[in-house]
């Protein structure tokens, strides 16, 4: 199992559901590039990201795994799976739909004197930069998906659009849609439910 975090964050994130995962799978948790102990680099995008975990399968030899993703993750598991569906047996994608084009701007956060985030600044500006672009292929590619998969949803405390995780989910030949309404942070937040929902999904 390889989980991959949300921006500006770090392996850490997975801190409160990592020692029940690691129960029944071998667990990775991913510092993504430009963000935990991993390489600062001079280029940051989604794309990267994707590549950058094909190259972390190969290098390990891990033929299949399951994939869950949060946030900025979630849309770097979005854009593997119909390329490398073959590389997953399933997939869990945590609040996060892949953005398109004309989907409301996000603001760049500007740079604080006090930066402290487990992240470069760099590398956090680059992906908001790239979901205010976003390739229409993130949205057409989607079709492409086999891979058995579970989204989990915040609910209305989210600021992610709820309604087009649903739809999302219904245009998925394999999926199901779980909502545990406590906002984005959902497998901080409420871990025994984000938990709860993972093991079913993965035993059935």
């Amino acid at each position: 199992m390889v989980l991959l975090h949300g921006g500006a964050n770090d392996h850490t994130t997975w801190d409160r559901v990592l020692p029940s995962l690691a129960q029944t799978h071998h667990v990775y948790a991913l510092d993504q590039r430009g963000h935990g102990q991993s390489s600062r680099t001079d280029a940051y995008s989604f794309e990267l990201m994707r590549d950058d975990l094909l190259g972390f399968l190969d290098a390990l030899g891990l033929d299949r795994v399951v994939l869950v993703g949060h946030s900025m993750g979630g849309t770097v598991a979005w854009l593997f799976a119909p390329h490398h569906g073959d590389r997953l047996t399933r997939m869990v994608i945590v609040d996060v739909a892949p953005n398109r084009p004309g989907d409301p701007k996000i603001d760049i956060w500007p740079r604080p004197d006090n930066w402290d985030r487990p992240a470069e600044y760099e590398a956090v500006a680059a992906v908001l930069s790239q979901l205010n672009d976003p390739d229409p292929a993130w949205t057409t590619d989607l079709a492409r998906i086999t891979t058995p998969t579970l989204v989990i949803a915040g609910g209305e405390k989210s600021h992610v659009d709820q309604a087009r995780l649903a739809e999302i989910v219904a245009s998925l030949p394999d999926a199901r849609l779980v909502t545990i309404p406590v906002g984005h942070g959902v497998h901080k937040d409420a871990p025994d439910e984000f938990l709860a929902a993972v093991q079913d999904f993965l035993s059935t």
